[in-house]
């Protein structure tokens, strides 16, 4: 079916177009001698009955694309369709000047000026035709390479989501079998708030977006784990705006930022340190800031940069040129910054 003839509304605006070619008609068979009201009542039964055979190019436009090779078949199919639709243009004219008794309408002027009316009129709806296949088919390109982007951008945080949790489960196995030689009492209850982490972790993981509040809240739940196994030595610091904590942010997003404080900072220092979580409303966004002390002249631990690498790559990914990811070291401080929109 043709796209104009699906709802009423575009049938009756593409009849309308028709009124300034009606208009000219009448004008001109005015101005020969013919009535008004005679050239009106002639010209518009044909005029409809034309512009329906007008949408005829329709099929052969959809079924036969311009090309080089297509060219000459269809000059010769659209100039035979357009010869035979201004005929029957000029046909009906006749026919109906003849029932309504007004000859004088369409005299032989006015008749050869009509048929070469009809010609141009079809030749031009048949490139309109084809401009309007054209244009759909761009249009329709535009959304299948949008459609890729987009999945391909929820595929990209699905499998960086999914590197979170075998990421940390293998740190904090680790963790517990060191603890476990050591401390079996420590050890299982390092094990009981790891289940309780994974529990919230896995609850939060599938979904697109969590509150701040309850990836803080997961967060904490990571140094619980943490506090077991490093005691007295890992103290936790947060400034927290409340306005922030209903601003969405992806899941697990500061998980990772924290175990790199802990792993990377904390663990390498006799003493040990603060880590530090201070979160602030900006015009249009929320920025995070996660602070560590660490030991500059510590080597770097095998695996440095996994988590951060993750969090840059999610953020970049789901807010592209509206984020900030910023990650430096000063003065025996570690610190990364993250902005997201909200």
């Amino acid at each position: 079916m043709h796209p104009l003839l699906a709802g009423r509304k575009r049938l009756l605006l593409y009849l309308a177009a028709w009124t300034p070619i009606l208009a000219l008609l009448v004008y001109v068979s005015h101005a020969s001698g013919a009535r008004v009201l005679d050239s009106a009542a002639v010209f518009t039964p044909a005029l409809v009955a034309f512009a329906f055979i007008c949408l005829s190019p329709w099929p052969i436009c959809r079924v036969r694309p311009l090309g080089v090779a297509s060219a000459p078949g269809l000059i010769v199919t659209f100039a035979a369709a357009a010869i035979a639709g201004s005929l029957a243009l000029v046909g009906s004219a006749v026919i109906v000047s003849g029932a309504i008794s007004r000859p004088g309408v369409l005299g032989p002027g006015m008749a050869v000026m009509l048929f070469g009316i009809g010609v141009l009129l079809y030749l031009l709806s048949t490139g309109m035709h084809y401009a309007f296949i054209a244009t759909e088919a761009s249009r329709q390109a535009e959304r299948r390479a949008v459609e890729a982007r987009t999945l391909a951008r929820e595929a990209e945080l699905q499998a960086l989501r999914v590197q979170i949790n075998p990421h940390f489960l293998f740190n904090s196995l680790h963790s517990i079998s060191a603890l476990a030689t050591l401390d079996g009492v420590r050890a299982r209850d390092m094990c009981i708030r790891l289940a309780d982490f994974l529990r919230g972790s896995l609850a939060m993981g599938g979904l697109e977006s969590i509150p701040l509040r309850e990836e803080l809240a997961l967060a904490r739940r990571y140094l619980d784990v943490e506090q077991v196994r490093f005691g007295a030595r890992l103290r936790v610091e947060e400034d927290i705006d409340p306005a922030c904590e209903d601003c969405v942010v992806p899941p697990l997003l500061l998980q990772p930022l924290v175990e790199n404080a802990v792993k990377h900072g904390v663990a390498g220092l006799v003493e040990g340190g603060v880590v530090r979580i201070s979160a602030r409303r900006e015009e249009g966004g929320v920025e995070i800031t996660i602070e560590n002390e660490f030991d500059a002249d510590t080597p770097p631990r095998r695996g440095t940069g996994l988590g951060l690498e993750n969090v840059r790559r999610r953020v970049a990914a789901r807010y592209g040129a509206g984020a900030r990811f910023e990650a430096s070291a000063v003065d025996g401080v570690y610190r990364v910054v993250v902005r997201v929109s909200c």
